[in-house]
């Protein structure tokens, strides 16, 4: 589906700029936007590797480990077809952890898994179970704590402050995660998403090239496993989340002499310049000292996250080459601006600029081509600007909703998807909104 958008992307772009007599600006755009789009991503490559390197550090200290923990309990309500104690139930809590701390290379063959464990207690072979589809729904509703690819991508396109984006995409990400759950319980039980079993002939079979995704990055994923059955003492536990907590104290206290002093401008004013300011500085202090205190070799994880980040951010320049060309070529042929001039009296009764819609619009298909796509229009707007922390949330808080189902149900050999589509196209929708709606409230 990308391919033929890209194509249409192209052919448009070649189309009005013939019309408008602009050929030689598309020309031109072709060019700029490749060379724009290596520069972006090798000025990526630094913040990538070392907020990577961050998250490297909770991971290490049994941060994602107290997730499962505490999501456990929640979990084994919201599948109640799961035994608690099957692998299945495990794997959707690793995924959904590693998900929500930025370890995408790692959440991946955990949720590839997780889908082949709920297969096995499939009793409608081809078809997918309520549990399946709610899986899929939490996953690709984009629940994250910590944006670190987009804070990258922000400081490189200029950012005054980069880590904004962290409490909007908090917000909209818990908008769309509720939304994904409650669509999928209603939807399940519409008559037309009853579950009927598919003849054994029927049944998807799994393709070769399926098998070497399961694999991609397995050894990674078992190697976070293996770190993860490592108890961390008592002592330690309580001296790691009473670091946390004495530097969430510290924020209060800003926050409250912001806000109480003689000059102290609105409430809503003092909330975004405090975390603008200090936020990102207060996590980075916070994930060293709980690092410390667990017993984390600090240095050493972060190299080791370093090169995860560093080795992301290089495979990503053909797709920022693509997309940043076709949109380059688009905008100089003024189809953009066509565009955004039809829509925007209807975007603009929900506060959405009508620049944001190709982006939600993107991020469905492809996380690559959404980051290139996001990229172009900072470029344009500002990395700061109230469409700049729009895109940014919005890439935060949304999924890669096709490629994720294409995935993840061919490896399941699921033919017959039932009401995963629809239920994540509305988590889709609800991240989208909650994004705008967040930015308005936080950063407008």
């Amino acid at each position: 589906m990308l391919n033929a958008i890209w194509v249409v992307m192209i052919v448009i772009a070649v189309v009005c700029g013939a019309l408008t007599g602009k050929l030689d600006a598309v020309t031109k755009a072709s060019v700029d936007s490749a060379n724009a789009a290596v520069s972006l991503a090798i000025g990526l490559v630094g913040i990538m590797a070392f907020w990577l390197g961050m998250m490297r550090v909770l991971h290490h200290g049994g941060l994602l480990r107290d997730m499962a923990r505490f999501l456990k309990p929640v979990m084994v309500r919201l599948f109640p077809d799961v035994p608690p104690e099957h692998p299945a139930m495990s794997m959707m809590i690793m995924n959904i952890t590693s998900n929500m701390l930025g370890l995408g290379n790692a959440a991946t063959p955990f949720g590839l898994k997780a889908m082949i464990e709920m297969n096995k207690l499939n009793q409608t072979q081809g078809v997918a179970t309520n549990s399946m589809c709610l899986f899929l729904a939490i996953n690709t509703s984009g629940l994250a704590i910590f944006p670190s690819g987009m804070i990258g991508l922000r400081a490189a396109a200029g950012a005054e402050y980069p880590g904004s984006i962290i409490l909007t995409t908090m917000m909209a990400t818990a908008i769309s995660t509720t939304v994904a759950i409650l669509s999928a319980r209603v939807l399940s039980g519409l008559p037309m998403f009853k579950l009927e079993p598919l003849a054994t002939s029927q049944a998807q079979e799994v393709h070769s090239s399926d098998a070497e995704i399961l694999a991609l990055d397995t050894e990674e994923a078992e190697a976070l496993m293996v770190d993860e059955q490592a108890e961390v003492p008592a002592w330690q536990k309580r001296a790691g989340y009473g670091m946390a907590l004495s530097v969430l104290a510290a924020l209060i206290y800003a926050l409250n002499q912001k806000a109480t002093a003689v000059d102290a401008p609105p409430l809503v004013d003092v909330f975004r310049g405090v975390f603008s300011d200090w936020l990102l500085v207060i996590l980075l202090v916070s994930i060293v000292l709980f690092g410390v205190v667990r017993g984390v070799k600090v240095y050493d994880a972060v190299v080791e996250g370093g090169k995860e980040g560093f080795d992301v951010a290089l495979r990503i320049i053909p797709f920022l080459v693509a997309i940043l060309v076709a949109v380059g070529m688009l905008r100089a042929s003024g189809a953009i601006g066509l565009m955004v001039g039809v829509l925007d009296p209807f975007t603009s009764m929900i506060g959405m600029p009508a620049e944001t819609l190709p982006m939600a619009m993107l991020r469905t298909l492809s996380g690559s081509g959404a980051y290139g796509l996001s990229s172009e229009i900072m470029a344009v707007h500002g990395a700061d600007s109230l469409i700049g922390n729009i895109v940014s949330t919005m890439q935060g808080s949304t999924e890669t909703t096709f490629y994720v189902l294409a995935l993840y149900f061919g490896v399941a050999r699921i033919k017959n998807s039932r009401h995963a589509l629809p239920a994540c196209l509305l988590a889709d929708i609800a991240g989208v909104l909650g994004a705008v709606w967040a930015c308005h409230l936080l950063l407008n």
